[in-house]
C-alpha cells in the first residue's frame, strides 16, 4: 500500500515537471538545454521523490493503530489506502482525515502548477500569429494532456467514490482505478521521450518563421 501511493504522487509529480518542460519548450525554446541542465532535472526529480515518501511514510504507521476484527480481503485489484481503512472496526477518522488532507495536498498544488503552466504556454501561444502555428504549437501538448486527463480523472474519481459514491457499481471502481494506477506510467516513455524534441524544433520553426525569435 505504501510503495502504490508514494509511486502515484512521484507519478503526479512526474507530470508536473512534464508540464514546466512544455512551458520552457514553447515559451524559451533556445534557452531550453540551459533552463533544464542535468543539475535542475536532479533537483526536481529528488524533490518528487521526497515528497512522496515523507507525506505516505504515516500511512502504514496509522494503520498499525486499527483494530481489524473482520475479513481482511480487499476486494480491489489492488492494497489501496481507504479499502484498507474500511476493513477496520476500530475508529478510522484520522487516518480518513490525512487521507483526504494528502490528496488535496497532492491533487490540489500539482493540478495548481500545471494549470500555471498551461496558461502561460496559452499566453505565449495565442501571441504568435496565424492559426496554423497555433495549432502547431498546441499540437505538441495534446498527448501530454491527455495523459493528465488519464491520470486525474480516474483518480478523483476512485478518491471520491471511496468517501460518497456508495450506489457505484463495485467493476467500475475497479477498472478505474486499475486504469489510473496502470496507464499513465506506461504512456509517460512515449509522451515524453518521443514528443519533447518535436516541440523544440516545430517551436523554434515556427518563431524563426514568424520573426519572433
Amino acid at each position: 500500500m505504501f510503495f502504490i501511493h508514494a509511486f502515484s504522487s512521484m507519478e503526479s509529480g512526474v507530470l508536473v515537471a512534464m508540464a514546466l518542460d512544455r512551458y520552457v519548450a514553447i515559451c524559451h525554446p533556445l534557452h531550453h538545454s540551459t533552463i533544464l541542465h542535468p543539475g535542475t532535472i536532479g533537483r526536481i526529480g529528488m524533490a518528487v521523490l521526497v515528497r512522496g515518501l515523507i507525506l505516505l511514510i504515516p500511512f502504514p504507521i496509522l494503520l498499525q493503530s486499527l483494530i481489524f476484527c473482520q475479513t481482511t480481503v480487499i476486494g480491489h485489484a489492488y492494497c489501496e489506502h481507504m479499502a484498507v481503512v474500511k476493513l477496520a472496526c476500530s475508529e478510522t477518522t484520522v487516518n480518513r482525515a490525512y487521507g483526504l488532507a494528502v490528496a488535496l495536498l497532492v491533487v490540489g498544488l500539482d493540478v495548481l502548477a500545471i494549470g500555471v503552466s498551461y496558461a502561460l504556454i496559452l499566453q505565449a501561444v495565442l501571441k504568435v500569429p496565424g492559426s496554423e502555428a497555433r495549432l502547431k504549437a498546441f499540437s505538441t501538448c495534446g498527448a501530454h494532456v491527455c495523459v493528465i486527463l488519464v491520470f486525474y480523472v480516474p483518480g478523483i474519481f476512485s478518491f471520491l467514490t471511496h468517501r460518497f459514491g456508495h450506489h457505484v457499481p463495485h467493476h467500475v471502481h475497479v477498472l478505474l482505478a486499475t486504469l489510473y494506477l496502470l496507464v499513465p506510467p506506461a504512456l509517460n516513455p512515449l509522451v515524453y521521450g518521443v514528443k519533447t524534441q518535436q516541440i523544440r524544433q516545430r517551436v523554434l520553426r515556427v518563431f524563426y518563421v514568424k520573426g519572433l525569435i
